[in-house]
């Protein structure tokens, strides 16, 4: 029985898992984004984010304990100064896993995880989502406009601007 056992073993011995983890989460930090395992990419949420949660608090501490995890002084670097100014405000929940297709070779599950700050394609959604404006049914005031807008031609209101122009080319001349 596997009773209080959370984490996922991955069928590796713990020190190659722990390298492993290491090497993932230095690559998440560095590239935002990396497509594993459906298997993976959960076990290296919960490695992941406790150390976003760290960077938060920028002391020599902090910078120690994720660096004993890390194992690269770049990508502690970058996770210290540039994500963790994005998730400040954050609660959690930094990380995002997508399924996608099963891999041809051998039928795993794939999945992309990446940091959810990072993500521009959900942003821009989000923003076009928000513009849009779609109204079901008639409005009352557009049945009282939509004879004015017939009832004066275009060609009226262009000609007048046309003059001016005319007449204001000819003033610089």
């Amino acid at each position: 029985m596997r009773h209080g056992k959370k984490n996922n073993h991955l069928g590796r011995t713990d020190s190659h898992r722990k390298a492993m983890l290491a090497n993932m989460a230095s690559s998440l930090i560095k590239h935002k984004r990396i497509t594993t395992t459906l298997a993976k990419a959960k076990v290296l949420r919960m490695y992941v984010e406790p150390m976003i949660t760290k960077s938060k608090t920028d002391t020599t501490h902090s910078r120690r304990i994720v660096f004993s995890y890390l194992q690269d002084k770049e990508t502690v670097t970058e996770l210290f100064r540039d994500i963790a100014a994005k998730v400040a405000n954050r609660p959690g929940g930094y990380t995002r896993i997508i399924k996608l297709n099963n891999r041809l070779g051998d039928n795993a599950e794939m999945a992309l995880i990446e940091l959810v700050d990072y993500n521009e394609v959900y942003g821009k959604e989000a923003d076009s989502a928000e513009k849009k404006t779609t109204r079901r049914g008639r409005s009352k005031g557009k049945k009282t406009d939509a004879p004015a807008a017939e009832a004066t031609p275009a060609t009226t209101t262009e000609a007048p601007a046309a003059e001016t122009a005319t007449e204001v080319e000819g003033e610089q001349a």
